[in-house]
């Protein structure tokens, strides 16, 4: 079992970082469309998108030693599931992210704003959590830090990631609400922030 676990954590770990590729892609590659004009934004929206960053590197900066090793203590049986879960988890989440951001098209951006015209997305991925980028930004930390890093060091930058992502959900959903009082209230009632089935 102990031989099992480490050909599974080898394999997930390299199957993790094709999905960090593919993920990078869906941003740096993606068809770009005509930007559209700003009609309001909030620029401290970025520092939340600054303590989501650096939520990710502990889990980069902390490999788990010897590599390969049990993402628990001598749990091989427990980290052979929870590697093709870390696998399962970040293909979810490349697929989340692609979806996300052909729903946005030209409202995307790494700044929370409004775009002349902006229209509230609530269809696909949106169906399912109202912040699908975030979701998919979660899922590729826990993903990593599974097949990477330390259980305890994962717990730290999650909680890391979370305060950054609150940050910038105030800052979107106060725009988003002033600019859809009724439409967005019913959307926020039914679809949870960012955790598929909870809502926080």
């Amino acid at each position: 079992m102990e031989r099992i676990s480490f050909y599974a954590a080898e394999i997930s770990f390299a199957a993790v970082i094709i999905l960090w590729f593919i993920f990078g892609g869906v941003f740096i590659f993606r068809k770009k469309p005509e930007s559209a004009p700003d009609g309001k934004r909030v620029p401290k929206s970025l520092f939340g998108l600054i303590l989501q960053g650096i939520g990710f590197l502990p889990v980069w900066a902390a490999r788990r030693q010897p590599i390969f090793s049990p993402f628990v203590d001598g749990q091989f049986t427990l980290n052979i599931f929870l590697q093709i879960l870390a696998v399962l988890i970040a293909a979810f989440s490349v697929w989340m992210a692609m979806s996300a951001v052909r729903e946005l098209g030209k409202q995307w951006s790494l700044e929370a704003r409004l775009t002349e015209n902006h229209k509230l997305i609530t269809s696909g991925v949106y169906q399912i959590v109202r912040h699908p980028i975030y979701t998919a930004m979660l899922g590729m930390l826990v993903s990593t830090g599974i097949v990477f890093s330390y259980w305890y060091v994962l717990i730290a930058a999650v909680i890391v990631f979370f305060i950054g992502t609150k940050i910038r959900t105030i800052a979107e959903e106060k725009l988003l609400r002033e600019a859809f009082p009724e439409e967005y209230k019913e959307f926020s009632e039914k679809i949870p922030a960012f955790i598929p089935f909870v809502k926080i």
